[in-house]
């Protein structure tokens, strides 16, 4: 058992941008249902507000991609291309996935305050080619506690690779949603494997609980 440190712990926030959250960016034009994903905002913004008071560090990321998409593997481009929502085309927001754009930025509920960390990926992992981990390290975080969407590509991808790199985690459970009803159960089921093999999985209520008592979890 081990009990939050506030000192060590970060609140990681994934991908809460308009591509995904508002009904003119790239989810929606792909078909994703964004009223799911947008019920994650409320529940973001209590864990917000528990990691702040707290004096957790909190960190954001955004995926999206370089204007001339030079780190868009073709792989993923013609992905995006069948599902209606080619990264790069220009959509209501903006170029659809690419780093400056509307919407790219995040929704403007999670507002960035001073001296939290906005980390930009290409792809799904918030560490795949970014600067996260060297972050985290240097501020001396071995705990994360994450939130965001979606819960099957992007959170679990983070989530695997921070286990990967030795990050104890939690994941809050109503402060993530999949890209589509059926796959959010599964997809948080598969974390708690093996004795919580990804971390622990809990409620943003009983995360903040956790973070404002000391209470412990595995």
């Amino acid at each position: 058992m081990h009990s939050i440190d506030a000192s060590t712990t970060a609140l990681l926030v994934i991908d809460m941008q308009r591509d995904f959250l508002d009904p003119r960016g790239y989810a929606a034009q792909a078909g994703v249902d964004i009223d799911r994903l947008r019920n994650t905002i409320a529940p973001v913004q209590t864990m917000l507000a528990a990691a702040r008071a707290s004096g957790m560090r909190v960190l954001f990321t955004r995926e999206g991609h370089r204007p001339d998409l030079s780190d868009c593997p073709p792989s993923k481009l013609a992905r995006s291309r069948a599902a209606g929502a080619e990264i790069g085309s220009v959509g209501p927001l903006g170029r659809l996935l690419v780093r400056g754009e509307l919407g790219h930025d995040l929704v403007d509920e999670m507002q960035v305050r001073a001296g939290e960390v906005v980390v930009d990926k290409p792809g799904y992992s918030a560490f795949h080619q970014t600067d996260l981990d060297q972050i985290l390290r240097s501020q001396g975080v071995d705990r994360l506690v994450v939130c965001g969407v979606t819960t099957e590509v992007c959170v679990h991808s983070t989530l695997r690779a921070a286990t990967d790199l030795g990050y104890r985690c939690i994941t809050v459970a109503d402060a993530c949603a999949a890209s589509e009803a059926h796959l959010q159960q599964p997809a948080l089921d598969m974390l708690g494997v093996e004795g919580g093999m990804f971390g622990a999985v809990l409620s943003s209520a009983a995360a903040v609980a956790l973070i404002q008592t000391h209470q412990t979890t595995p």
